[in-house]
């Protein structure tokens, strides 16, 4: 069992120590920390992270530890006000230098890449719900800048734990909590005309979704789906998932197909989604007893379950996920141990779908030349690399 959970997780960054990494079967190797901080992520609950086909970058995150979360030299503990990116082709971690005004709400935010921007939405500090966000702070990682869109409308109320989705150029954000309320709200951002609409669906009160936080969201162009979710004394099952028809204005309620041998996923919150097509994939979170570590997927046309045979290393929750263009899934951090609340800094990641060929011609090359990232562009243009692969080791 251990050797196939080996092959379908690739162990990135040792569990125990942060800066011991083990990538792609290299040997073991040390990293120094530098005098400008670690060279790895610490430790960290409550954090994003979304990913292109050449990067991973993990924004924000909590971690109550004095010194895993950098003691005297964070400015912002027990927050991390930072972004790093995790490196594909080299396997390495860099703390981002940015510009302008960095967000400091800075857990259990929302974060989408939308082209090279990465959309920042909502989010707390501390003490949690004492000071919440709701605007919206745009970070361009190809100019690392961060800046603060300019909004009209009616904004969302001040919120943490909200899910959002963007669809056909609109930004969709659902629930989330204040610190004291759930909402059930829905509001709408046109990225075009930056103007803010809160939603009002034609159901009855008594007909919408049950209010929650750290849920998660789907899409399929037409609908919006409402994945797991809770508040800080329940979880929502997965039997039935509540999706509302962008067309019609109505939330709807799906009846879901279970694994024919073990039912339905276990209710959860705080825990990770990621969308391939129509195929969505969750792992992880927390029932409200357990830690879970499993890793599910539903299809947006059957809407069947399926249980996948690939179990996380260990069980998480308020970690985060992101998956490559080319359905590749990273995992990195969260909550691992509930009576010692204990955060880890690892990093996961597991193929969703079949690699391509291309990709599996992209990972062996790596393997086999791990220094190609050193060569000039002409010298990879030589070598027969495309641009859109040279793109990838700069």
């Amino acid at each position: 069992g251990r050797h196939l959970q080996a092959l379908l997780w690739g162990f990135i960054l040792c569990k125990r120590c942060p800066f011991l990494q083990l990538h792609q079967g290299l040997n073991n190797s040390l990293c120094l920390k530098r005098f400008t901080g670690h060279c790895v992520p610490p430790a960290r609950s409550g954090h994003r992270c979304v990913a292109d086909s050449a990067n991973l970058y993990v924004f924000g995150g909590y971690n109550p530890d004095f010194e895993e979360a950098g003691g005297s030299e964070n400015e912002d503990y027990p927050l991390f006000r930072e972004l790093w990116r995790f490196h594909f082709a080299t396997a390495t971690w860099q703390q981002v230098r940015t510009e302008g005004y960095m967000p400091t709400e800075l857990a259990s935010m929302s974060a989408v890449l939308h082209g090279n921007n990465l959309l920042v939405f909502g989010g707390t500090g501390i003490p949690f719900g004492e000071n919440n966000g709701n605007d919206v702070h745009v970070c361009n990682v190809q100019y690392k800048r961060w800046n603060l869109l300019n909004c009209k409308g009616k904004k969302p109320n001040k919120i943490y734990g909200q899910a959002m989705v963007i669809v056909n150029g609109y930004l969709y954000v659902f629930g989330g909590t204040t610190g004291y309320l759930y909402s059930t709200d829905l509001h709408r951002l046109d990225l075009s005309t930056r103007e803010w609409t809160h939603l009002k669906p034609n159901n009855a009160p008594s007909d919408l979704p049950e209010e929650r936080y750290r849920h998660e969201l789907a899409h399929d162009g037409q609908r919006i789906y409402i994945l797991g979710g809770g508040t800080s004394w329940m979880s929502y099952p997965l039997d039935k998932i509540h999706t509302y028809n962008l067309e019609t204005n109505y939330w709807e309620e799906i009846v879901t197909k279970p694994h024919e041998r073990i039912g339905y996923p276990a209710a959860r919150r705080c825990h990770s989604c990621v969308q391939v097509k129509d195929e969505v994939f969750i792992c992880g979170g927390y029932n409200g007893e357990l830690i879970l570590s499993d890793l599910w997927k539903i299809n947006l046309q059957t809407f069947q379950w399926t249980k996948l045979p690939a179990v996380m290393p260990e069980p998480a929750y308020f970690h985060c996920a992101a998956v490559t263009p080319a359905g590749c899934m990273y995992v990195h951090g969260g909550v691992v141990n509930m009576s010692g609340n204990r955060r880890t800094g690892s990093l996961y990641k597991v193929w969703l779908v079949v690699p391509s060929l291309l990709e599996l011609t992209w990972e062996k090359l790596l393997k086999t030349f791990p220094h190609v990232a050193q060569l000039s562009t002409l010298q990879l243009l030589s070598l027969g690399l495309t641009h859109t692969l040279i793109q990838r080791l700069k």
